[in-house]
Formats: structure tokens, sequence, C-alpha cells
């Protein structure tokens, strides 16, 4: 550069004015000298460029041949000139191409067009293009993750009320801030630089309007409490369906909601709310926690007493079906000898019958003497001692027995010498006794 400084440095006062004395010397005595304050010679200018020239490149100084003194020569040039020319064309060619080198580093990429028409997009390293104004590079940071605020900036008082006021689905407003962060995709550069015109201002109207339906739809309480999560995850989707309809290049990474309230002026009101919002769910909470505790015990009870049911269903028909199957027997048997089974059945059924009697009366026949056993005191006294101990229940039923066989036998025998007296009597006393039957089918008086 210090070369080319000195071959074209145009602030050199001896530029074409004859600087050099050995020119002067030569220089015929009619042909006046060169004018140091008026404009250079334009034949000096060119002798001084070729002097310089072959000075840089090595060469002997050749003085040009001055035209003589008429003036009607043209001056002709130094040998050797093609060659220079030449090697500074190919300089300044290389000087030219040696421009199409960039770097670019990691995260980015260089989009490339020529003649502002898109042609490629350049990876990170050394990379190469035709210069200007062939081909012309961009290079765009596809690894920053971009992040703006809609709603409020820098904090949340500081409050952009255009931007957070929406409108519910019960016609509520609410107060949104929240946070968008976003990036380049890896083959949206561009898209990014060319389809629009403002892409980041983009991405902002996008998210907002994606927002602005998705709130819309949505009770207030939902979005206060409950559906921060959701709200923000269809935002992100609307959003990016809209910027990909726009061929943006551009990916949402994240929507966060960092603010949702009532607006400032009803705020008092809505905590009233709230309080008794909280209120009612604590005393459901209560109700559910002690039908939790009353149902269970109750299906407990219902459970039990469907058990107690089968099993007294089970048991009454096990009885129902064991009478039904001792009646069979028993009709079987009355069918091969009724007589004996008639007596049966009838000593089994006032056997039954005088168990729970306390006294007993029994008929003489031939005469009006009863003879009376105190059995109900037997009874009372034999059920007595079977409530002490079961031994003395024996003994004294065992005494009973004894009691009832000399009584049987008493009146047997008495019964006896009645019907030896009179025929009459004993018909008589038949039929008293067939009277003092009560009636049962089951009695031998009865047939």
């Amino acid at each position: 550069m210090r070369f080319i400084s000195r071959i074209f440095n145009l602030n050199d006062p001896g530029w074409g004015r004859n600087g050099d004395k050995k020119d002067d010397a030569n220089r015929p005595s009619n042909q006046p000298q060169g004018n140091q304050e008026g404009p250079p010679d334009l034949d000096e200018v060119w002798r001084d460029f070729n002097r310089r020239l072959s000075s840089l490149f090595g060469g002997k100084k050749n003085k040009l041949p001055r035209p003589p003194a008429g003036g009607g020569g043209r001056p002709r040039l130094p040998k050797g000139s093609p060659k220079i020319f030449l090697a500074l064309l190919i300089a300044i060619v290389g000087l030219w191409m040696a421009s199409g080198f960039i770097v670019v580093q990691e995260g980015q990429v260089a989009v490339v067009t020529r003649f502002g028409q898109y042609v490629r997009t350049l990876n990170p390293g050394l990379q190469w293009h035709w210069p200007t104004p062939i081909e012309a590079s961009q290079t765009v940071n596809i690894a920053q993750l971009r992040t703006f605020e809609i709603g409020f900036r820098g904090s949340s008082r500081n409050k952009v009320l255009t931007e957070s006021l929406m409108l519910t689905a019960d016609e509520s407003i609410v107060d949104v801030q929240f946070v968008v962060q976003y990036r380049l995709l890896q083959t949206g550069a561009p898209d990014y630089l060319f389809n629009t015109s403002d892409p980041d201002e983009s991405v902002r109207q996008a998210v907002e309007t994606a927002m602005r339906e998705v709130v819309g739809k949505k009770p207030m309480d939902f979005v206060l409490y409950s559906g921060r999560t959701e709200v923000a995850s269809e935002v992100q989707e609307l959003a990016q369906s809209i910027l990909n309809r726009y061929k943006t290049g551009i990916q949402i990474s994240t929507v966060a909601i960092q603010n949702v309230q009532p607006p400032e002026q009803v705020l008092a009101a809505f905590d009233d709310a709230v309080k008794a919002g909280q209120d009612r769910e604590r005393q459901i909470n209560e109700g559910n926690a002690y039908a939790n505790k009353v149902l269970p015990e109750a299906f407990g009870q219902v459970a039990r007493m469907i058990q107690d049911a089968e099993g007294y269903k089970a048991r009454v028909i096990g009885s129902a079906k064991g009478d039904a199957a001792r009646f069979t027997s028993v009709l079987g048997e009355y069918l091969k000898s009724p007589d004996v089974m008639r007596d049966r059945l009838y000593l089994d059924t006032f056997e039954n019958i005088m168990k729970q009697a306390s006294k007993v009366l029994v008929d003489v026949d031939g005469g009006n003497n009863m003879l009376y056993l105190p059995l109900d005191h037997m009874t009372k006294s034999a059920g007595s001692s079977s409530s002490r101990s079961g031994s003395s229940e024996s003994r004294h039923a065992a005494g009973s027995s004894a009691a009832a066989e000399d009584g049987s036998s008493e009146s047997s025998s008495q019964s006896s010498s009645s019907n030896n007296r009179s025929d009459s009597g004993r018909s008589a006393s038949g039929a008293d006794a067939a009277n003092s039957s009560l009636m049962n089918p089951y009695s031998p008086y009865s047939r």
C-alpha cells in the first residue's frame, strides 16, 4: 500500500509540474518552464506516473521523449507498459475476488443474494461468495433467543393497558401480562429477511391476536385460576400457525403468562367475590369429607344387612326344604302303615304341647275321680335345675318320667278295674276321652 500511495499520491506538488530538474535542463530554451502555480501539464502527469510505476517494479527510469517545439508530435509509451497494466489489472481483480471471503460465526448463517435475488445460505465457517456488486451477504443470528413483553414493560407495574386489557367469554375484562420467547428456524433465515418487512413486529401482533382470541373463548374464573397453563399452550399453537401461514421462518419457544387480574377499578369488589368463592369451596370440601366418612359406613351397613338377609333366606329355604323332605319321608311311611304313623304323630304332637303346659289333668275311665299330679311344680323345678346344670336337669327329667310312669300305671290299673265293673261306664268314659282329645285328627279316639 505504501508503494501504491507513492504512485497515486496526488498531494505531491511535483505531479505534472516538471519536478525533475534534469528535464528542465534538457528543455529547449525557447520552451517556457513549467508553471508551479498553474494547473499541472497532462504530459508531465503521464511521465511522472510511468516513472513512479517503473520504480515500483524495479526498472530504470525511462525518460519519455519530449514533443518537438512545434507541438506536432505525440508522446510514445515506454517499453513494457502492457505488462505493467496486466499485472496491475490482475492485482486489482485478485483484491476484488478476495473481498468475497467472509467468516460466519457459530450460531449464525449468511444469506447470499445475487443482484438482489436469494441464492443460497452459508453455514458457519470460512465461506466465499462473488464480491460486490454481483453478490451480497447478510448475516443472521439463528441461535439467539429473542424475547418481548406484552401488557407491560420491564416490571408488572409499568402496564400497557392497550395491550393487556382483554374481554372474556362471560363479558368480563381481565388484565393479562405475558412474555414471549422465539428464535429462528435452521432454514428460516431467508424467510425472516425477505417474506415480511418487520418480522419481530409480526410476531408481536400474531401472539397478541392469538391471546385475545383464546381469552375471548374462556370464562373469567378459568383464565384467572385453573386455566393459565392451558391458555398459554393454546396461544402458542395458534400464534405458531399464524406465523407458519405468513412464512416468517420463526419458531415460538415459550408463552409465559406473568400476571392475570381484574382491572384495578373493580379489584376490591372482586377480592370480596373471591373470598365468598373460597368459603363456598371450603364448605363443599367439608361436605365432601363428611360424605366420604358417612357413605362407607352406610355401604357397610347395607352390605351387612344384605348378607344377613341372604343368610336368613338360605336358612329359611333350607329349613323349608328339610321340612318338605321330612314330610315326604313321613308320607311314605304313612302310606305304608297309616294307623301306626297316625298314633305316632298324635303322640309327638301332644308331647310338644305338654312341654309348654304348666298343669295336666288326667281323666280316669269309669269314675269321677281325677288324679292330680303336681307336674307344674315338677316342670318348673326341672327348668330351674336345667338352667343351673345339665346334670341336675337330667336327674329331674328322669324323676319326672318315673313319676309319670307310676301315674300312668295307676291310672291304667284303675281304668282296668272300672272296665270290669261296668261296660256302660267304659263306653261313657270312652266318649268323654274322645271329647277331651281336642278334636285332633291324629288322636286314636277319632278313629
